[in-house]
């Protein structure tokens, strides 16, 4: 408990308004010291004393973290929740959170803005106009891949998953999808999606799209023996996790033409991004942008925020992933 009477809520790195108010309003919020690494033991140092952390996605909440004294809940600023040990969390009976639901179609709006940049190779359009080296029309100029009536592979159909779907239907696209999870032949229906195995969808699709949460069973989902199943004009988007993709292998495809082009906003060792896609033109490199619009993360501040001051204030966060410790 501080000085101030309230509890301490370690704040990993600044939000955005409302989060700000709804923090202060329920806790005194201690912000973690920008020119101090993100590792376990930096953390644990600066935990001490505190009821709550809220998280995001660079920091690794993991049971050096967790064993904390104190400490009663864990509020990260992503539906991904990859960069905490929730077995660990749980084990010491340490509430964790997410946000869910506010980010589904602006990230849905990204994932198809990497797929129709990459399509039609708008960003070295952009750059080879900049350069000076547009002298005048030409019939063989930029020539991309279209997507209206083309065939759209979707990897994880979860909400983000089902908005690209959503998306897609405006393109005329064919759908399919893997998942182990089947929607409702209603849902089906509704989306005109179709699930087929994973072999199948990487063999047929001019496009695929990955929307699968980081787990063990999607660690390198994507590598060599897939690429080399797919179409040499198929194009890879992915804006769930970067270690669903085998980078080296992705290189390696890319480089030997398996497959056309990538558009990513997340990487295996982020924010390092392998070395081998830098000079590769056809591929997008985005900065980990896909849920990127004010509103939308200004939405996740404010859910982190709330989920936050309901914990420390005695209740139960509405967005809680290991219900089993608040009872």
């Amino acid at each position: 408990m501080s000085t101030q009477g309230k509890p301490r809520v370690l704040l990993m790195h600044p939000i955005l308004d409302p989060g700000p108010a709804i923090l202060a309003e329920a806790a005194e919020v201690v912000p973690y010291p920008p020119d101090r690494p993100l590792d376990e033991a930096s953390i644990r140092s600066h935990a001490e004393g505190c009821t709550g952390i809220v998280s995001q996605v660079m920091d690794p909440i993991r049971e050096t973290v967790l064993s904390t004294p104190g400490l009663k809940v864990v509020s990260n600023v992503a539906v991904g929740f990859d960069n905490i040990d929730v077995a660990a969390a749980t084990a010491h009976k340490v509430m964790v959170t997410n946000t869910p639901g506010v980010l589904d179609d602006t990230t849905a709006d990204f994932a198809f803005t990497l797929l129709m940049a990459t399509a039609r190779r708008v960003v070295e359009a952009d750059y080879f106009t900049r350069q000076g080296q547009f002298r005048g029309w030409a019939i063989d100029m930029m020539l991309g891949t279209d997507i209206y009536g083309a065939t759209l592979g979707i990897i994880g159909i979860g909400r983000i998953g089902r908005g690209v779907a959503h998306r897609a239907k405006g393109f005329n696209m064919r759908v399919l999808y893997y998942d182990p999870n089947p929607l409702t032949r209603e849902a089906e229906q509704q989306l005109g999606s179709e699930r087929v195995d994973l072999a199948r969808l990487l063999v047929e699709s001019d496009f695929v799209s990955v929307h699968v949460p980081l787990t063990e069973q999607t660690h390198h989902l994507l590598s060599t023996q897939q690429f080399g199943q797919m179409k040499h004009s198929a194009i890879l988007i992915n804006t769930s996790r970067g270690p669903v993709i085998d980078e080296a292998a992705l290189v390696e495809a890319l480089n030997a033409r398996k497959i056309a082009g990538a558009g990513l906003d997340v990487y295996e060792r982020e924010p390092a991004v392998h070395p081998g896609l830098i000079p590769l033109a056809n591929v997008i490199l985005a900065p980990h942008i896909a849920s990127a619009s004010v509103r939308t993360r200004s939405e996740m501040s404010a859910m982190a925020a709330r989920n936050m001051a309901t914990a420390v204030r005695g209740g139960r966060p509405p967005n809680l992933l290991n219900p089993e410790v608040k009872r």
